[in-house]
């Protein structure tokens, strides 16, 4: 456990700190590592047909038929009677036209009743047109329409239209729309399996398979699980030699289960099983199967343990199974078995009950919170080996920090067994970011090699925040010294107490300074003892300040919370108070939150209790640490002088100066 304890800059809330993931091994280009295929294989993707055919063929002749009829249709003007320019000219004089319309030497016009030509088979008409002769030079028809008051207009002579223009004008729409039908066919089928309109409820799964030209992931690139390791030995042994289990009528688990801390390292066992059998390993995150449309879900899930089942034998890998596998019926869960997560989480029961163990089809899933998994899912026959993938022990860090260090160039005075037992609690991502910072750190200022040095200050980095660059008035300054002495000194005064390894006044992150401390071994288990001493280590700034100055300030602010926080479950969860006695008053940090406020299994008069309780506790933590720092003023104060003058102390100095010895047991490890 590493516990940072500091004096705020302000009364902001707090924001939690986050650890990067570990970035997985490449997926490289079929025995020694893997390859991404993408999310089908090539040869069950159905691909679209493009257009083609008889059939294709008659439809684009009716279409553009089609379109040559409606071209005829729009365009064509109302008919008109075809009469002789005599029988034209005469009844202008006898006064029975009412308009023409000239354009060249064709005339068309309106009559002022219905007419029709003598022996003509024509019928009677108002509307006419007729054809102006050539050789007639001036007829007087001008002067003739005017003086019985036609209507006269005319038109511009038009050339005549190209062939290229009137084809272009019939066939352009039609053309159009078979190049965008052409167009849609040829993008689904670029597209695949990876998308396009008939690919919308297929799995996303991404494929990796065996690749004779890399590095695979196995269990060497896996430290400090030996536990899960070993849970997994006997599924790569089945996928390599099935045929010594089926003879014996022995089926292995159709699924395996992996819970534990985010970045404990779970994918990367389930990649290294794969590797380790050299299967194909299909990979996916739960969350990926719900879509907004009720059914999708289901169907991707269908389409997965089909590709499984052809690609056998194979690895189904199924990441944070908690997005979908949360136990139905939940305050959380509305909607009935109707939703989509619902759905999509029956359909994975109903996958993994058709198994009959013999398909060479291993599920492996993953989550951090298998609590709130739907019991159906964990029973015998589905899920029904489970595997707890634990944080790693010293000698587990420090196999992880080797495996990430592998290649690199470390400077002589690297202690990986010193960085392992310098961090307490952390897991394999965080060692993984740590090896990382520590080589952009050495980069940054141009070793050749990766030094101690770039370890430490990576690590400080991590757990105590980045250097921040604000002047501190004389005031504040010397006020934090006094903050971070009060923490430091009641570290080394309480017996049992986490060692002090640094303590410094240099702006970090949202603290004005800061206090480190972390236990010299693994701790499993905290003694009511030890977590008094944690409430009084943290209450010590706050107490440091008051006997110095007769105030408080709100740089207590996270000493505060802390301290609530352990006094907190002492009282309601961990059966640490005499007047509640050995009951769990408290929801465990997991448990899933009821629907109403105050609708828990305690009544309010136990909640109170437990109210009364926590502020007893810190009431008299908070009083014993004023006591002790008011015993041990003057070692405060020298504590004080030496960072104002240092502005930060490292583990052998603290002591020496403060004048307490050093426990040996506490002290494994160089400061950071």
């Amino acid at each position: 456990m590493v516990e940072a304890g500091g004096r705020l800059a302000a009364m902001a809330d707090p924001k939690p700190r986050s650890t990067p993931a570990p970035p997985q091994p490449p997926a490289t280009p079929h025995r020694h590592g893997f390859r991404v295929e993408g999310h089908t294989p090539k040869e069950e993707q159905r691909q679209p047909r493009m257009p083609g055919g008889r059939r294709f063929w008659i439809f684009l002749l009716i279409l553009l038929v089609g379109n040559v009829l409606a071209e005829h249709l729009i365009s064509t003007t109302p008919s008109r009677e075809h009469v002789p320019y005599s029988f034209f000219r005469a009844q202008v004089t006898a006064d029975q036209v009412r308009s023409v319309t000239s354009t060249g030497s064709t005339i068309q016009g309106t009559f002022k009743r219905p007419m029709k030509p003598p022996g003509t088979g024509g019928s009677k008409a108002v509307t006419f047109q007729t054809q102006r002769p050539a050789g007639l030079g001036n007829d007087g028809l001008l002067p003739l329409l005017e003086s019985q008051g036609v209507e006269i207009n005319a038109n511009p002579i038009q050339s005549a239209t190209p062939f290229w223009e009137q084809a272009l004008l019939s066939f352009g729409p039609t053309l159009l729309i078979v190049g965008v039908i052409v167009l849609v066919f040829r993008g689904a089928q670029r597209m695949g399996a990876g998308g396009g309109l008939g690919s919308f409820g297929r799995s996303r799964a991404k494929r990796y398979e065996p690749d004779a030209t890399a590095k695979r992931v196995s269990f060497e690139d896996v430290a400090g699980i030996d536990e899960a390791e070993e849970e997994l030995v006997e599924v790569v042994d089945f996928l390599r030699n099935p045929g010594r289990y089926t003879k014996l009528g022995a089926t292995v688990p159709k699924g395996v289960l992996l819970s534990g801390l985010p970045g404990t390292g779970k994918t990367l066992l389930a990649r290294a099983v794969a590797g380790e059998a050299a299967v194909p390993f299909f990979s996916i995150s739960a969350s990926e199967f719900i879509e907004a449309i009720v059914g999708v879900g289901a169907s991707r899930v269908r389409d997965l343990f089909a590709q499984a089942k052809a690609a056998a034998p194979a690895i189904v890998f199924i990441d944070e199974l908690d997005a979908i596998g949360r136990a139905r019926g939940s305050s959380n869960a509305f909607g009935g078995g109707h939703d989509e997560r619902e759905q999509t989480l029956n359909q994975i029961l109903t996958e993994m009950d058709g198994f009959s163990g013999t398909e060479g089809v291993i599920v492996i899933a993953s989550t951090n919170r298998p609590e709130i998994l739907d019991t159906a899912l964990l029973r015998p026959g589905r899920f029904d080996r489970r595997v707890t993938v634990n944080p790693p022990d010293q000698t587990g860090r420090k196999q992880i920090l080797e495996v990430h260090t592998r290649g690199m160039p470390l400077a002589a005075d690297v202690d990986l067994d010193s960085l392992a037992s310098s961090t307490p609690g952390m897991v394999g991502a965080d060692l993984r970011n740590l090896v990382n910072e520590a080589a952009l750190t050495a980069a940054r200022r141009s070793h050749e090699q990766i030094e101690l040095a770039d370890f430490t200050d990576s690590l400080e980095r991590i757990v105590l925040g980045a250097e921040r660059r604000i002047v501190l008035s004389v005031e504040d300054r010397e006020r934090t010294a006094y903050h971070e002495s009060g923490h430091a000194l009641l570290g080394m005064l309480h017996p049992g107490a986490d060692p002090v390894r640094k303590i410094s006044i240099i702006p970090r992150g949202r603290a004005l300074g800061v206090t480190f401390q972390s236990p010299s071994a693994d701790r499993y288990g905290y003694t009511a003892d030890y977590l008094m001493g944690r409430i009084v280590g943290a209450l010590g700034g706050r107490a440091a300040e008051q006997l110095i100055y007769g105030e408080i300030t709100t740089g207590a602010e996270s000493d505060l919370e802390q301290a609530t926080r352990i006094a907190r479950q002492m009282a309601g969860r961990w059966g640490m108070s005499e007047r509640i006695g050995p009951v769990s008053v408290l929801p465990g940090p997991n448990d899933e939150p009821t629907l109403f406020p105050g609708a828990g299994q305690s009544s309010e008069r136990t909640l109170e209790l437990v109210d009364e309780e926590v502020r007893r506790i810190l009431e008299e933590c908070e009083r014993t640490a004023t006591e002790q720092l008011g015993a041990h003023r003057d070692q405060l104060e020298a504590l004080t002088r030496a960072l104002l003058q240092r502005e930060t102390l490292d583990e052998a100095d603290a002591y020496r100066i403060a004048g307490i010895d050093r426990v040996p047991d506490q002290l494994p490890a160089p400061t950071a």
